[in-house]
């Protein structure tokens, strides 16, 4: 592998991921939320996070910071990784619209605003968990709003161009967080699929998702293969 010189990788994977919240800001927010500093953070057991008033420019302007995490990019479908972007957006909205909860606790009134556009928080990742908590995630609501507005960023030939080479591993991850890309327990209400690769290095990985998704090995550059029930 050799490096390019006509590469610009911090323009492409930062401009992506302003095209997505400008995409959001506008479908799904009516374009009220003020622009924010979009960063890439390793955070441990974190797909990605929301702080406020963070950076601060040398006149004196105050900005927030949404935080989405890379080592996730390369095991989630696209939709799942601009899920997250939405879920920060929403705390950004309830910052400066609503009424936060105290600390990192996750409200009833971004639970209801999380569910309007289109993502069901849970503490679990799965139906049935709980809707408001210190440590949350959620999923995507089958032809909700988010479903609908993801759908119209992914015909516009839309991607995540840059992927960490070191993803999470399955092994050993955070149970919140191993509940996204867990098997479902009650296969009947659910139409994810599942993918399995046998890794070059001696690892058999299983992941959930839609059906049809085009999933890469980073560690030996194989495609998962979706099985059939």
């Amino acid at each position: 592998m050799q490096y390019k010189k006509v590469l610009n990788p911090t323009h492409d994977a930062y401009a992506e991921l302003q095209q997505a919240y400008d995409h959001f800001n506008k479908v799904l927010f009516n374009s009220e939320l003020p622009n924010c500093l979009i960063t890439l953070q390793r955070e441990k057991n974190t797909l990605g996070y929301f702080s406020t008033k963070r950076f601060v420019s040398r006149s004196g302007d105050l900005t927030d910071e949404i935080a989405m995490n890379p080592a996730w990019f390369a095991v989630r479908s696209v939709p799942e990784v601009l899920s997250t972007l939405l879920h920060e957006q929403i705390h950004l909205w309830q910052q400066h619209f609503g009424k936060p909860g105290r600390g990192r606790y996750h409200n009833a009134e971004w639970a209801d605003k999380m569910e309007e556009l289109g993502l069901m928080p849970t503490d679990t990742g799965e139906a049935g968990g709980k809707r408001t908590g210190d440590r949350m995630t959620h999923f995507i609501i089958d032809s909700g709003p988010f479903e609908k507005a993801c759908d119209d960023l992914l015909t516009d030939a839309f991607i995540i161009s840059w992927l960490d080479r070191f993803p999470v591993k399955l092994d050993g991850m955070d149970a919140e967080l191993s509940a996204l890309m867990a098997e479902p327990k009650d296969k009947s209400a659910t139409n994810r699929k599942k993918y399995s690769h046998d890794c070059l290095q001696g690892e058999v990985i299983n992941m959930w998702g839609k059906s049809g998704l085009s999933i890469n090995c980073n560690e030996c550059g194989t495609d998962f293969d979706e099985e059939d029930e």
